[in-house]
């Protein structure tokens, strides 16, 4: 009997096991080979050893462009979208009428927005005859050229990715509420404001929810692809060509896969290094329950 309870367990597992070896860990490792390889989708792989990567970091002046745009939207993205999720968490957070109306609304941005079809809209609204430029004539002021001036074309490509804050609001507002009210009513008592219950008792105690919504934005600004594509396809000027887009360039236009494997590579690591770095630092700033510091 045990033994058909084990077989029927791995029955049930084995879906998921059988998608990641063949979705996840054989082409992580097929990438890693074929970044040292010079491969066309058409021909056999060609060894090439570190001839990609030497590439890379001395002659491709369109990668460090690139890796420069990258760095720069991620470092916008990243505080903006946090501190607006946790700005609208805090209000939310008070017994609102209507308050499940609210954070349905704040929501859907989320779910609707990783999608091609807002992506369209998106370039709409922010288009030269769009509506934000008649609603900016309206009021007496001059349109601005959103996508066409490379000044302004990342910063709009930033205000999607704010707009799509509803994942990590909800996470923000699961943490507040979680906060004993108590602690509250006591600093009331010794003069405490409502700024100074924030910063002392509010932050702290969700900042283990404020470092797990860091690294997951910091990773899905990383591979931010949708928008940069269908709206500005990397222009004007590369001012928004981040290297999500470098990479579908030379994977599929080029047809240059080993290349490309190679850019998704020092992507990969990047990612880790910041990664790395954001947990080494957490050791400064996090506080977990039971934590005991000097």
């Amino acid at each position: 009997m045990g033994g058909d309870n084990r077989y029927l367990g791995l029955a049930y597992v084995a879906p998921y096991i059988i998608g990641l070896l063949v979705f996840t860990a054989f082409p992580f490792l097929a990438s890693l080979y074929l970044s040292f390889t010079d491969y066309d989708l058409l021909s056999k792989p060609e060894w090439t050893g570190l001839d990609n990567y030497e590439r890379l970091m001395t002659r491709d002046r369109t990668f460090n462009k690139s890796l420069r745009v990258t760095l720069l939207y991620v470092f916008m993205t990243v505080p903006l979208k946090l501190a607006f999720a946790l700005l609208v968490a805090v209000v939310l957070n008070y017994r609102l009428k209507a308050i499940g109306f609210f954070r349905t609304a704040y929501y859907v941005p989320s779910i609707l927005g990783g999608s091609i079809a807002i992506a369209v809209l998106w370039r709409y609204i922010f288009a030269e005859v769009g509506l934000v430029n008649m609603g900016l004539e309206a009021i007496g002021l001059e349109p601005v050229n959103w996508f066409g001036d490379p000044q302004n074309a990342l910063f709009t490509l930033t205000l999607l990715r704010c707009w799509q804050f509803g994942s990590a609001m909800v996470i923000f507002l699961a943490a507040l509420q979680s906060v004993d009210k108590s602690l509250y009513e006591a600093s009331s008592i010794d003069g405490a404001n409502k700024w100074h219950q924030f910063r002392f008792i509010t932050v702290p105690l969700i900042t283990p929810v404020i470092f797990f919504n860091l690294i997951m934005q910091t990773v899905q600004a990383f591979q931010e692809f949708n928008g940069p594509y269908i709206i500005t396809d990397g222009g004007p000027l590369k001012s928004t060509y981040l290297l999500p887009l470098y990479i579908y360039d030379k994977a599929f236009k080029s047809f240059d896969m080993g290349y490309a494997s190679a850019i998704a590579w020092i992507l990969f690591v990047i990612i880790m290094v910041l990664t790395l770095i954001a947990f080494w630092s957490s050791k400064k700033w996090v506080y977990y329950a039971g934590d005991k510091r000097s």
